[in-house]
């Protein structure tokens, strides 16, 4: 951590300091915000790289030691001994809950999960064949005319209640959007299971019997679901932030995180991974896709290796490859693209190549072996992140309310535009 306490700027005939803001952890902050009125100048810096947009005490990364705090708790440790039910209490209210504040939590979230009746007619506008991702993100910013008239923002409780619909409905919701899109009928939520197993027997039981879930399979979401509980100020994070900060309501802010998190260079990174392993086909072609990534000529490069934050290794990905070769083994699935992956995973691990430049298989690679091989369709990997995700989304979205003198987004640019210029008639053109 730097030791500086300010830092002085010299403007032309001028100089001025600027305060320098220290963090329990991580990276000290430059304090930018007398910079237009002393020098007439905003900053630059394309896609946030360099600058921190908030304070906040909810998650903490550090990419180069690999470290990712929820709260201050290691995500090791709740990995190992947490639910992610428990998770999204800890991200919500900033600490681990008590024996009775848990029991507390889970019957209020289990007693919200349904979705309202009219929903039902609200799917049927969709195209049979519309992405899940489309129908979640309509399906979400539409609570917002379900619940608006009794929603006040500024009420501690009422924005409690939000958080605890959105965690206990996600789900319900993410089903249906499943079970429409294959043309099956849409599955009550059992309260008498708990969060994962309730997800999974709406997403697969059929009428005609009961679904026999495997308990590894049931682990192995709970575990995804906690490590992609929240990552910080990412991009659809951030989004939900900058919605929120206009006062909208929580429905249409995670609306609008849902959709940043569609793109594929964020969650819907394990979708184009499952596409990958079915472009490369079979275990015998993994060879020359390797060649191929390292061939700078070719366009080609493995997508689920690496990351853009953790520079030596992403915890996460070391906790789930466990998991997931548990669940193959578990499960037995006999699957030629599972193979292809268990094939390039370990020609990676040992290519020099790859180690050198610590292109490890990542999170998003195993998140995408474990959801093939439990049978859910590729193109509802990002809805089960955004399942996950929404603990974080509205927790940031309520620490949002919770800090004194916050304001609007409103990012400043760097114009390269025309200069002003005159109007020219059609005929003159």
């Amino acid at each position: 951590m730097s030791e500086f306490d300010q830092i002085t700027l010299n403007a032309g005939d001028k100089s001025f300091a600027l305060p320098v803001l220290k963090p329990t952890l991580g990276q000290p902050c430059v304090d930018i915000a007398a910079l237009p009125k002393e020098t007439g100048c905003f900053t630059f810096d394309p896609g946030f790289g360099a600058t921190a947009s908030t304070k906040s005490a909810i998650t903490f990364i550090d990419g180069d030691k690999g470290v990712l705090l929820y709260r201050g708790y290691p995500i090791e440790q709740l990995a190992e001994k947490s639910s992610f039910l428990e998770v999204a209490y800890l991200l919500l209210n900033g600490e681990l809950p008590t024996k009775e504040e848990f029991s507390g939590f889970e019957h209020t979230v289990s007693h919200h999960t349904m979705m309202h009746e009219s929903l039902k007619h609200f799917f049927r506008g969709f195209h049979h064949d519309a992405h899940p991702m489309a129908m979640l993100a309509a399906s979400i910013a539409s609570l917002s005319a379900f619940y608006h008239d009794d929603l006040n923002v500024d009420d501690p409780a009422d924005r409690k209640m939000a958080a605890i619909r959105l965690i206990a409905k996600m789900p319900t919701i993410a089903a249906a959007c499943y079970r429409y899109s294959i043309g099956w009928p849409f599955t009550y939520p059992r309260n008498n299971l708990e969060y994962v197993d309730r997800f999974l027997h709406m997403m697969f039981e059929v009428p005609s019997e009961p679904l026999a879930m495997s308990p590894v399979a049931a682990k192995a979401l709970d575990l995804l679901f906690i490590l992609h509980a929240d990552h910080e100020q990412n991009a659809s994070t951030s989004t939900v932030r900058l919605v929120g900060s206009t006062g909208a309501n929580p429905y249409a802010s995670v609306a609008a995180g849902i959709t940043a998190l569609w793109g594929p260079a964020h969650g819907g990174a394990n979708e184009a991974v499952l596409k990958q392993l079915q472009e490369i086909g079979s275990p015998n072609n993994v060879e020359s896709a390797i060649l191929r990534a390292k061939d700078k000529n070719d366009s080609f490069r493995l997508m689920g290796f690496g990351h853009r934050v953790y520079k030596n290794f992403d915890p996460r990905a070391k906790i789930i490859r466990e998991m997931c070769h548990k669940v193959l083994n578990e499960l037995g699935v006999d699957d030629p693209l599972l193979d292809v992956a268990m094939k390039l995973e370990e020609a990676a691990l040992k290519d020099d190549y790859f180690v050198e430049r610590k292109l490890y298989p990542n999170v998003d690679f195993y998140s995408g072996i474990i959801y093939k091989a439990l049978g859910i369709p590729t193109e509802m990997f990002t809805v089960m992140f955004a399942i996950a995700r929404t603990a974080g989304w509205i927790s940031h979205w309520i620490e949002q309310h919770e800090t004194p003198g916050a304001r609007i987004g409103r990012p400043r640019q760097l114009y390269t535009g025309h200069d002003v210029r005159d109007y020219v008639g059609m005929d003159k053109r």
